[in-house]
């Protein structure tokens, strides 16, 4: 019998809420992709893709990622890339940011900074955040040809237009100076495109370098994805810089509870930490009305970790929530770095965490006591 995180008794943390509403949920409902960008999508793909290769728009994601990983981003590659991956990238990306739009509401970022900007999903998706407070937003990719599209969706397709959102500028490298620093950083699908790990290491470290508030890291819900975002974790947490131009540390703010070592990578055979978020693809031939994208991430802030948490312990829910007859099967990731299984009823842990309980899912928080609990055991999936 382990020593395991048990859903909070108190009702205190609900905050008013209703318990369909409590703090730590955080999923979003299926996401559709903002209705200007979906119809600047649409044209630039019949205008340019369906001239030269139609049938890709109902490629499946192996060929892609295998176009891509062989291919330089020309602007014919950059447009089956569209058609395949802009609905499921945003989804992602915006799932992602909701982690902190929902518990830092104070969080009004004026600046931001995407690596790897790609078609620009990121601008997209924090504009549907925070469009009252961005002032500045660097898209930074290395591909003149995605920059070129990632542009032409700004402006709905139409050259002559003013762009949809103001301020978004783009760069082929990143700012030079190491004092520049933006309120958001991200790298979505980046960091797996860097050959080795001492590349993404050096790029992690210098986006660490321009964040003054929060990174956000997004990668596929692989094993691999899951791999590189750990690296990126141990990277911020244990190395120290030679020079350092802001002393705030790093803390973990997203998805892990803890800043302990993953607990699913001591798991045999090892299972990705990864998320899902359910999203309306472009109505193109061969796209199903609603897709799974699933994906993993890693949100690191300069804040320390009670100023985001206020003072409320929270497991992380790692697996689909099992909903039986008067109790609930929850997987969670818990503040002391374990994994557990915990079956949560009303009369074990009060009809208010019963009903949260029940209201979760995979990807939301529970609240937590550290307690020991014959009905808790390790989960060794």
């Amino acid at each position: 019998m382990s020593t395991a995180a048990q859903p909070r008794s108190q009702a205190d943390f609900l905050k008013g809420e209703p318990h369909r509403k409590h703090p730590g949920v955080i999923n979003l409902k299926t996401l559709r992709l903002p209705e200007e960008l979906q119809t600047a999508a649409r044209s630039i793909i019949h205008s340019k893709l369906s001239r030269v290769c139609g049938h890709l728009l109902i490629a499946s994601d192996e060929f892609l990622y295998t176009l891509l990983s062989v291919s330089r981003y020309d602007e014919e590659t950059g447009v089956v890339y569209m058609a395949s991956r802009l609905a499921g990238g945003y989804a992602a990306v915006r799932r992602a940011l909701n982690e902190i739009k929902k518990r830092d509401p104070t969080f009004a970022p004026q600046s931001l900074l995407d690596f790897g900007s790609g078609l620009g999903t990121v601008v997209w998706a924090s504009h549907s955040c925070w469009a009252d407070s961005l002032k500045e937003m660097v898209c930074v990719d290395s591909s003149g040809p995605m920059n070129i599209l990632a542009e032409q969706l700004l402006k709905g397709d139409d050259d002559r237009a003013q762009p949809l959102i103001k301020h978004v500028y783009f760069r082929q490298f990143l700012p030079v100076s190491p004092k520049v620093q933006f309120d958001l950083v991200v790298a979505a699908f980046t960091l797996s495109e860097l050959p080795n790990v001492k590349e993404r290491e050096e790029a992690v470290l210098t986006l660490w370098r321009k964040t003054s508030s929060y990174l956000v890291l997004v990668e596929n819900g692989t094993k691999e994805g899951h791999h590189i975002l750990m690296e990126a974790r141990d990277t911020l947490l244990k190395k120290q810089e030679k020079i350092i131009y802001d002393s705030r540390p790093a803390s973990v703010f997203a998805p892990c509870p803890h800043e302990l070592m993953c607990p699913k990578l001591a798991l045999e055979p090892t299972v990705p930490c990864n998320f899902q978020q359910l999203y309306q693809p472009l109505p193109l031939p061969g796209h199903n009305e609603r897709q799974i994208e699933k994906f993993s991430f890693l949100i690191l802030t300069r804040s320390g970790p009670a100023e985001t948490t206020g003072g409320v312990d929270w497991a992380r829910l790692v697996a689909p929530v099992l909903r039986k007859t008067r109790h609930v099967h929850c997987r969670m990731c818990c503040p002391n770095g374990q994994l557990q299984h915990v079956v949560v009823t009303a009369r074990k842990h009060s009809r208010d965490v019963y009903r949260c309980a029940r209201s979760s899912d995979w990807g939301d928080q529970l609240p937590v006591i550290q307690r020991l609990q014959e009905d808790a055991q390790s989960d060794s999936e």
